[in-house]
């Protein structure tokens, strides 16, 4: 009896605990339930765990993003600017993170350069009075240099990936970033993209290659989401999904470098800037030789308003033989080339040339931005005080750098920012341009 009567109490001990784990369990659960909308709309994205851990999943991307662009240095350089330049062996640049590179040899130089290109000739602008420029260089060159057999590579940081809209945007234009369409296209769009223009350009033949001289200012931004830049394109295709440019010059981009220094820039595409290319080296596409020049780094000197003028000369084009296209910085240095397998239209030749400035009008504050092109004055005031482009040339399909012929200008709004022609002994076919943005007229 004694037996039964424990054992029908252990019973009743152990259902009455049961019961008690239950109520326990249901209360938790409504609580948790109860709790769960209110964390949602406070956190924004998801309740307790599940926002650390995809906070933690971004942190990991960036980190792993950040490790394939930077690549181990051989030597490392400081620039008075804030860089950190990497010497990366040459054969460990990020272009060889494309699976069709992975067994390229490195050609070290073209196999024919275009007729007509003078190696010797300027880092000077001769000609009319007072129009002299001096020497131009890299601010990182103050604190030293990479050695033979590597490249200068400006280090991507944290804050630079974080700036833009996302991980795989980083490094790339919008894809609504349409350069001017030639005459034989629908009317342009570049008025509905907020991105302005003041450029001259050629069309209607075949061309290899293109070459200026571009006077290097740097212009003031409104806003960090917005540029401003001066450069050459290389166009090929339709100007819908599949256009093809190469493009190389000098730019201010708050957003792409956390401040506003002229740096050199590149950048590729060949699909209307949706999915392929890149600005510089942040990803696979454009093969660096030369370990003097870092791409994104920043150029020193620049010029002053009547004071002394400075420029870059840039020369793409096409190698006949292997059906790369290079780009030459100055007389000195061949930098790179991007692989023709990268084009569909340019692995042929380029349909149209264009050269001059653009930036982007943001409208924040619903006027028009206070963004400057060039030097941030009207071409009209003319050398010293107006950007100017000299020198300009196309490269035909015989390999040889000639002027070209049929050039048109091309600007949206000429109060806020314009583009005017010339041609002279000493600077050949040139142009000044530019603008300051907002003003009376351009409100």
């Amino acid at each position: 009896m004694m037996a039964a009567h424990l054992l029908r109490r252990s019973w009743g001990g152990t259902i009455s605990l049961l019961i008690v784990i239950l109520l326990l369990s249901c209360c938790s659960q409504m609580t948790s339930a109860a709790a769960a909308p209110a964390s949602r709309k406070s956190g924004g994205g998801g309740g307790g765990s599940s926002g650390i851990s995809m906070s933690q999943q971004n942190k990991l991307d960036v980190r792993q993003h950040l490790k394939r662009l930077n690549k181990p240095p051989l030597k490392t350089i400081k620039s008075p600017d804030g860089d950190i330049i990497d010497c990366v062996h040459i054969a460990h640049q990020p272009a060889f993170d494309h699976p069709l590179l992975k067994n390229h040899t490195i050609q070290t130089r073209p196999n024919f350069h275009p007729d007509g290109t003078k190696f010797e000739e300027s880092k000077r602008v001769s000609g009319q009075k007072a129009r002299s420029s001096k020497p131009i260089t890299q601010l990182w060159h103050l604190k030293g240099r990479c050695p033979e057999g590597t490249i200068p590579i400006r280090r991507t940081k944290k804050d630079d990936i974080l700036r833009a809209k996302s991980i795989e945007r980083f490094g790339k234009k919008k894809p609504t970033n349409i350069p001017h369409q030639p005459r034989s296209a629908q009317p342009d769009l570049v008025t509905q993209t907020g991105h302005q223009h003041a450029i001259v350009y050629v069309e209607g033949d075949k061309y290899y290659g293109a070459k200026a001289t571009i006077n290097v200012w740097e212009p003031k931004i409104q806003q960090p989401n917005e540029f401003s830049l001066s450069q050459i394109w290389i166009l090929g295709g339709t100007f819908g999904q599949d256009l093809n440019s190469i493009e190389a010059g000098w730019q201010v981009s708050p957003d792409l470098y956390g401040d506003n220094r002229t740096r050199l820039f590149t950048y590729w595409t060949s699909d209307a800037y949706q999915a392929t290319g890149c600005y510089n080296l942040l990803c696979t596409g454009f093969i660096q030789i030369n370990n003097e020049v870092s791409m994104g780094a920043s150029i020193f000197p620049i010029s002053g308003y009547r004071e002394s003028q400075y420029d870059i000369s840039l020369l793409v084009w096409k190698d006949p033989k292997e059906g790369n296209w290079w780009l030459q910085f100055g007389n000195d240095y061949v930098l790179g080339y991007w692989p023709g397998f990268l084009f569909s239209y340019l692995t042929d030749s380029a349909s149209m040339i264009e050269w001059g400035g653009e930036i982007v009008n943001s409208e924040s504050d619903e006027q028009h931005t206070t963004t400057q092109m060039g030097s941030g004055h009207f071409p009209e005031e003319g050398f010293g005080k107006a950007g100017y482009f000299r020198n300009i040339q196309i490269v035909d399909g015989s390999n040889s750098l000639r002027d070209p012929k049929g050039l048109g200008t091309f600007t949206e709004q000429s109060s806020c920012y314009n583009v005017h022609s010339g041609k002279s002994g000493d600077w050949g076919t040139y142009f000044f341009y530019g603008g300051p943005g907002r003003n009376p007229n351009c409100p």
